[in-house]
């Protein structure tokens, strides 16, 4: 069943008007002060609320302001419906937190074409959260089945985000490579155990099968249509491409690489050099910026690679903030925030 929508009102007549206009649609609940208004967002967790300011025993804006104090009822979008006209009103009403304005005496079509506007914007942000837990549950998935790698995706999506802002993304963009990055080695599930988990040195045929886990995640990601998923395929499979074409598993070079994978490609490397392995120790800093920057014009973009240098101090800001999460927690999946 869909939330309701919240109409709170002192005068009668005021309900009676707005219940005539929405209720053929909607399903709506009343109140008829900021007390009842409370206790109605709390009962029935309405999706948007339509809010006269005065009222005798709690205005609007008291309301308002609790609404947007409280973490459970921050979200919840507040029009007010009032006859205070004036800019300062409007301004006052914006100030505590409202997303629009319907002056009274209302109409009809003004006041269905705000609704739907204002539950689309609900329905937007509801549809984008369901993206973010989906890829986070994702990222989690591709950890279990790697799991020497420890919180290396995580650290390693906020090394793609500074690297992308460093060379001039958006910070839209830059968000949407963050987590994309998440899932950069989904196709690992599609990888035997045998193979994933092999203690010792895999041959040649092994090799192979690691490699394919870039067209695995690339087909799994590739069936979506929302434009984060379509950028994670385009990561999962051109990660592991070279600058100089020598990569895997297209041989693209220079920038027919797509310039996410370019970045995550340089984010992925630095971290798994400063991270200790079962085969390896972590390299010193000095060890690892050696090594990226001999790779730059071969191995890595060099324009990433100057950005790289450039952002280094916020890198290992990255670094420490997120080992301090893995010693604090000792899982990953416990420290993520979905919201």
């Amino acid at each position: 069943m869909s939330r309701p929508i919240l109409i709170v009102d002192d005068e009668p007549t005021n309900l009676a008007t707005l219940r005539q206009i929405l209720s053929p649609e909607y399903s709506l609940v009343f109140a008829r002060n900021g007390s009842e208004a409370l206790a109605a967002v709390a009962k029935h967790h309405p999706a948007l609320i339509l809010l006269d300011v005065m009222m005798p025993d709690m205005d609007g804006y008291a309301v308002c302001r609790t609404l947007k104090a409280d973490p459970k009822t921050e979200n919840i979008p507040v029009i007010f419906v009032t006859g205070l006209a004036d800019v300062g009103d409007e301004t006052a009403g914006f100030a505590v937190g409202a997303v629009d304005y319907i002056i009274k005496p209302v109409s009809s079509p003004i006041v269905k074409a705000r609704v739907h506007t204002h539950l689309s914007l609900v329905s937007a942000k509801q549809l984008e959260q369901s993206y973010h837990e989906a890829i986070y549950m994702l990222g989690v998935a591709s950890e279990f089945r790697d799991t020497d790698t420890g919180i290396h995706i995580w650290r390693m999506a906020a090394y793609c985000k500074a690297l992308a802002i460093a060379c001039d993304w958006k910070e839209a963009a830059s968000n949407k490579l963050e987590l994309a990055a998440m899932m950069h080695d989904i196709g690992k599930i599609g990888i035997p155990d045998s193979i994933l988990l092999k203690p010792g040195k895999l041959n040649a045929a092994e090799w192979e099968i690691i490699r394919s886990h870039t067209t695995v995640g690339h087909d799994i990601l590739s069936k979506g249509s929302a434009e984060i998923i379509l950028m994670a395929a385009v990561v999962a499979l051109y990660h592991h491409e070279r600058w100089d074409g020598h990569g895997y598993p297209c041989g693209l070079a220079g920038e027919a690489i797509p310039e996410a994978a370019r970045i995550v490609s340089v984010a992925d490397v630095f971290d798994a050099l400063s991270m200790n392995r079962p085969y390896k120790e972590a390299w010193p800093l000095e060890r690892v910026m050696e090594t990226m920057t001999k790779g730059a014009g071969t191995q890595f973009d060099p324009r990433i690679i100057e950005a790289l240098i450039g952002i280094l101090p916020d890198i290992l800001e990255i670094q420490a903030h997120w080992d301090e999460i893995n010693v604090a927690t000792g899982s990953v999946a416990k420290s993520i925030s979905l919201g």
